[in-house]
């Protein structure tokens, strides 16, 4: 292990087993068995991981980070490996797919956990699972359901979300927006602009009903005949005069690397469509781009109706940490480097990365001093400084 976390932290131009070993004057066997076939609790190592960062970095400004990332490959036996959209070059290719938890708070940010994404093919395949020892309990899960296993396992490892966030993939699952509110975390998460709701909660009834007098009746409570379709925010943004009117507030969010983001944005009270029917009031958020007006943003949200507008925001812009936390994962430690075969390794070598990468940033933080956060995010409760937001 120690070999293999140095070659990570080292300068090495690729830090997959074979360079780390050689440039250690180990044989690549070694590490190649460290990583798949010697017997050590890679799940405690995990556990103690998340377990450090709640004791050290827990916070009431704390924002959880859900998203995923995409390693190029080869060939057609490492784990998960096949042509599916590759969001690391934005289109289709050979690749496999991991979904992660991150975690920010001030100046502070790192990854939590990793899960490999089993395509279904691979998942009706068991005997190319189990050459590939991927255990025959693990099935095809949509990304949804292993993101809120992650965060279910943080919780119980102590981690603390004030809040979560999340890109309009995730948010445009309306079950994944409810798991979080079933668990009375707060969010504001993007969805697509096809993103089906109602600015009103339409009419309903629950009266029994039978076409004809024969067959089932019809579910309830349900719709009523006279209600108003559900519309995308996008339709509603474009034609209700209710937001059309509503003047649009600008806010500088942070410097990026190009320079001030700045955006402008309206809200409203918002029930999104959950199997047909309203779901409870979110706030919804429009933001567009000053500098670009094509580029329109919609944040769906999970909290208080007293909840400051400010808040919202930041929370929604946060994911730019996660990103952050891949490019530099795969930058610094080698993250997309992994070339083996087995299941176990690639689960290892997730955990091993974070272990890796936590280290450097706590690193950073010791040698730079403590500075004040970048965003001075409100707690869950409200209160706290807002610091980066400013009103244009």
């Amino acid at each position: 292990m120690d070999v293999y976390v140095r070659g990570q932290l080292s300068d090495l131009d690729r830090k997959s087993v074979e360079p780390i070993a050689v440039a250690s004057d180990v044989p690549p066997r070694t590490l190649q068995e460290f990583l798949s076939q010697h017997r050590w609790e890679e799940d405690r190592l995990r556990d103690r991981l998340q377990q450090k960062v709640a004791r050290e970095h827990g916070s009431d400004h704390s924002v959880g980070l859900i998203d995923e990332t995409s390693f190029r490959k080869k060939g057609n036996k490492t784990p998960g490996v096949k042509r599916q959209h590759c969001g690391t070059i934005g289109k289709q290719d050979n690749c496999l797919v991991t979904v992660h938890l991150g975690y920010a708070v001030d100046d502070f940010h790192c990854l939590l956990d990793g899960e490999l994404f089993l395509p279904q093919d691979w998942s009706e395949d068991r005997h190319r699972c189990r050459e590939a020892g991927i255990p025959d309990e693990m099935v095809y899960r949509p990304k949804t359901e292993i993101a809120l296993e992650l965060y279910d396992r943080a919780r119980a490892n102590g981690v603390q979300f004030a809040w979560m966030t999340f890109d309009e993939w995730y948010g445009g699952k309306p079950a994944f927006l409810r798991g979080l509110r079933d668990r009375q975390q707060r969010f504001v998460g993007e969805v697509p602009k096809n993103f089906l709701g109602w600015m009103d909660p339409p009419p309903l009834t629950s009266r029994p009903y039978r076409r004809g007098r024969r067959g089932r009746h019809r579910r309830t409570p349900r719709l009523r005949s006279d209600s108003r379709p559900a519309q995308t925010v996008e339709y509603w943004v474009q034609h209700d005069p209710r937001l059309r009117r509503q003047p649009w507030k600008k806010w500088r969010l942070r410097d990026g690397e190009k320079g001030p983001m700045v955006w402008e944005t309206k809200h409203v009270r918002f029930f999104p469509q959950e199997d047909g029917l309203p779901a409870p009031q979110h706030p919804l958020l429009i933001a567009r781009n000053v500098l670009d007006p094509s580029e329109v943003k919609y944040f769906l949200g999970h909290a208080p109706c007293n909840t400051p507008l400010s808040t919202l925001l930041l929370v929604g812009f946060s994911r730019w940490r996660v990103e952050r936390c891949f490019e530099d994962s795969k930058g610094e430690v080698g993250l997309d480097h992994y070339e083996g075969r087995r299941y176990v390794g690639l689960k290892r070598h997730l955990i091993l990365s974070a272990v890796s990468y936590l280290f450097l940033v706590e690193g950073k933080q010791h040698l730079r001093g403590k500075k004040p956060g970048v965003d001075g995010l409100p707690g869950a409760d409200g209160r706290g400084g807002t610091g980066a937001v400013l009103v244009a």
